[in-house]
């Protein structure tokens, strides 16, 4: 597998509108954060968890020529709202690009983008996808993929865990939004060779981890390897690298692991 970051900036993004802060002022591209997704390579396939905001320039900037399907956590607009963007892999590809996520989360997207999903020409392009919704664990270009409970505040949400069979099979999860992860997730997600895992910023906030909570969970799951994402703009790369345990690091857009 091979997972690209696209994106790991929060809602906002990085820098914020009109902030002057050391962070939003930073020279250093590590601190530059489009909205958070992720691109899971396998084979000649690409799978795409969550659009983006931003994922018309995160295709640009990463050079990602296909999709192949997209995995959708929830429904937050930093979360779907590149949806549109998709038609242009219809186009490439010549296909129907399948969608997954939580019955609730297909239902909004068929309703919001009813467009997508209208037959009457309204006439333009528009993204020709086909809607799955799941709840176990499914097979997806010969990857094993596990939805898994997570809570966003009160908002129950998905996190994805991918394996890659073989001789020694290889186990990766993508945790983001996330404050609170249920015990019967927290059992499917040990024994990992890399997590991504939701850190907001380091002061409490009510529908993500802090620094400090990510660094704990990450602690009692023990993975391989693991990486922090979705930050706000009170956090600067370097002094995060600086600070995290080892076996931990914040992610950065662009971002490449293969496992």
């Amino acid at each position: 597998m091979k997972i690209t970051l696209l994106g790991c900036g929060t809602s906002t993004g990085v820098p914020l509108i009109g902030c002057q802060c050391p962070v939003c002022r930073s020279s250093n591209p590590k601190n530059r954060r489009t909205r958070t997704s992720i691109l899971v390579g396998h084979g000649e396939k690409n799978i795409l968890v969550d659009t983006a905001t931003d994922l018309y320039s995160q295709c640009l900037a990463n050079h990602v020529l296909r999709i192949n399907a997209v995995l959708y956590t929830h429904t937050h607009a930093d979360h779907i709202h590149g949806i549109d963007e998709l038609r242009t892999f219809n186009y490439l590809q010549r296909e129907i690009i399948p969608i997954f996520g939580s019955e609730e989360t297909m239902e909004f997207i068929r309703r919001v983008f009813a467009y997508i999903f209208n037959v009457t020409p309204i006439g333009g392009g528009k993204p020709l996808l086909e809607t799955n919704a799941v709840e176990e664990e499914f097979d997806l270009f010969g990857l094993k993929i596990l939805p898994l409970e997570i809570m966003h505040g009160s908002l129950p949400i998905f996190g994805y865990r991918f394996i890659e069979p073989g001789e020694k099979p290889k186990r990766f999860a993508y945790l983001t939004d996330c404050s609170e992860l249920p015990e019967e997730s927290k059992k499917e997600l040990q024994g990992l060779d890399f997590l991504i895992l939701d850190a907001l910023r380091r002061e409490y906030h009510p529908t993500h981890f802090t620094v400090e909570d990510a660094t704990r969970v990450i602690a009692e799951l023990r993975p391989g390897r693991a990486a922090l994402t979705h930050f706000d703009h009170s956090i600067d790369y370097d002094e995060l690298k600086g600070s995290l345990p080892a076996g931990i690091e914040p992610a950065y857009d662009g971002m490449v692991v293969e496992i």
